[in-house]
């Protein structure tokens, strides 16, 4: 069992930045995709962006594409997100997730793990 602790969130004006931050533990970090989602207020949670196990391949969503960067670090067994040119609709929860699988295509990962999640809020 993975555990997932996201951290970074805040409040920012738009065209701001935040890097939020996702520490794991419990397992191999670095044999899992990893990726984040988003739940805005009255809305279902989001895909933005995940990673594959070796760092090598990510993928956007498409609202978030050349703003978000995913990054990691499987030596800190930590994963983040890199967020410019931030939009009000951007304002969400944002979660941290881990593959089920292990070393799996980033591309039909099963996040099966969440962390508790991170406010993130932008004010026009």
């Amino acid at each position: 069992q993975v555990q997932l602790v996201e951290s970074g969130g805040g409040l920012v004006q738009a065209g701001g930045s935040l890097r939020l931050s996702c520490a794991a533990s419990g397992r191999t970090f670095s044999s899992y995709n990893m990726g984040w989602f988003r739940q805005a207020p009255g809305k279902e949670r989001a895909f933005v962006a995940s990673i594959s196990w070796s760092g090598g391949s990510t993928i956007y969503a498409r609202s978030v594409k050349g703003r978000f960067t995913i990054s990691r670090d499987n030596a800190k067994n930590t994963v983040y997100l890199q967020m410019n040119s931030l939009k009000p609709e951007d304002t969400a929860v944002y979660y941290c997730a881990a593959d089920s699988r292990y070393r799996g295509n980033v591309g039909t990962a099963d996040f099966g793990s969440w962390g508790r999640g991170t406010q993130v809020t932008i004010s026009s």
